[in-house]
């Protein structure tokens, strides 16, 4: 039987966390060698987080949809496709639930399903046309979804202007979304926790997680999906659908980018303003789901983790540091993730020549 410390160093638990502290090293390097005090820095992410009550909640809010693209992202690495496209699912759900926000015109117990429903429908759409191409004409997912991201971008930048969706006032942004379709907390609610963007996005994310989860490992779909992504010519050979499998995984991993853009712009910004680059959260997913190990219920702590420090790198030039200092953090954390191969090979080694002598 495997004893305790050995489980402990085949954990990939362990290798993420020194992944997180080599990142958090790294860029304390990158600040002293730009003369700005690490303490300073470091004492100011951790305030901005943990300091006020109202900033865990606005971490929550931070981390809601980056948890959704998170998912996706985990999703489809779980059932061995690669989607490099939440980016481009995660506009086109922002986009469905604008669109539905603003020219729908219902009762929230109506309107707020069917923004969602819509921008799922979107983000699950964008993607099966993806599977459609690799299923039939064999174009590898990762070529077309990287084209796909910037379709989605000018799409999205081509309907704001529309005059239907435009707000008539001036600025490159959509009209404000319906009140109704909004997913904001009662007003008290958000008063009494000191964040007027404080909304259902936390808890719709952490229910599409158990749900996912779940589906992963508990039902047949989820066992042949994860066959196809395991070995796809022994799941022929035992009878699996693989292109079917293949679409169904692509269209469940969009649906989940695209629930993550309709709780983004029905629960923090309202509205949708023309991009001037892409937005990043289908990026960030990758990140999320890295962290993780692809386990949904994983993404809802790296996802808060992202989102504490998204929303505590923002406060960082309170102390003349450069917020840009996060990327970096998390840049470095995804490189040693993506090696922690290399640590766990040397650190097993060491433990069996260690019990050799």
């Amino acid at each position: 039987m495997k004893t305790k410390k050995k489980s402990i160093l085949e954990s990939n638990v362990l290798y993420t966390i020194i992944a997180i502290i080599i990142g958090f090293i790294i860029g304390a390097i990158f600040l002293a060698s730009a003369g700005i005090s690490v303490g300073d820095a470091y004492g100011k992410l951790w305030e901005s987080v943990f300091g006020k009550p109202k900033n865990l909640i606005w971490t929550l809010v931070y981390a809601s949809p980056l948890i959704f693209t998170g998912l996706s992202v985990a999703f489809s690495f779980r059932t061995g496709v690669f989607n490099i496209g939440a980016e481009g699912q995660f506009v086109v759900g922002v986009l469905a639930a604008t669109v539905v926000g603003i020219l729908v015109k219902a009762p929230a117990i109506i309107h707020i399903p069917l923004c969602l429903i819509s921008a799922a429908a979107a983000g699950a759409l964008w993607s099966w046309v993806v599977g459609i191409m690799k299923v039939k004409r064999g174009i590898h997912e990762v070529l077309s979804f990287i084209m796909f991201n910037w379709i989605a971008f000018y799409l999205s930048n081509y309907v704001v202007n529309l005059s239907a969706i435009k707000r008539s006032s001036g600025g490159e942004a959509s009209k404000d979304v319906a009140d109704t379709a909004r997913i904001l907390l009662p007003q008290s609610i958000r008063s009494a926790l000191g964040c007027r963007s404080a909304n259902a996005g936390f808890i719709l994310a952490v229910v599409a997680a158990i749900i996912i989860w779940v589906l992963i490992e508990k039902t047949t779909l989820g066992y042949k999906l994860k066959a196809v992504g395991f070995n796809n010519d022994a799941a022929k050979f035992a009878g699996i659908n693989s292109d079917r499998s293949v679409l169904t995984a692509l269209s469940i991993s969009g649906a989940l980018a695209g629930l993550g853009g309709a709780v983004q712009v029905l629960g923090m910004s309202g509205r949708l303003s023309q991009y001037a680059g892409q937005e990043g959260f289908g990026f960030q997913g990758i990140t999320v789901a890295l962290i993780a190990g692809s386990n949904p219920l994983g993404c809802i702590i790296s996802g808060i983790f992202y989102g504490a420090m998204k929303y505590g790198g923002s406060k960082l030039t309170m102390v003349n540091a450069p917020s840009e200092v996060i990327d970096i953090i998390m840049g470095c954390v995804i490189i040693f993730i993506a090696i922690s191969h290399v640590f766990k090979k040397l650190l097993l080694d060491g433990r069996k020549k260690k019990e050799a002598k």
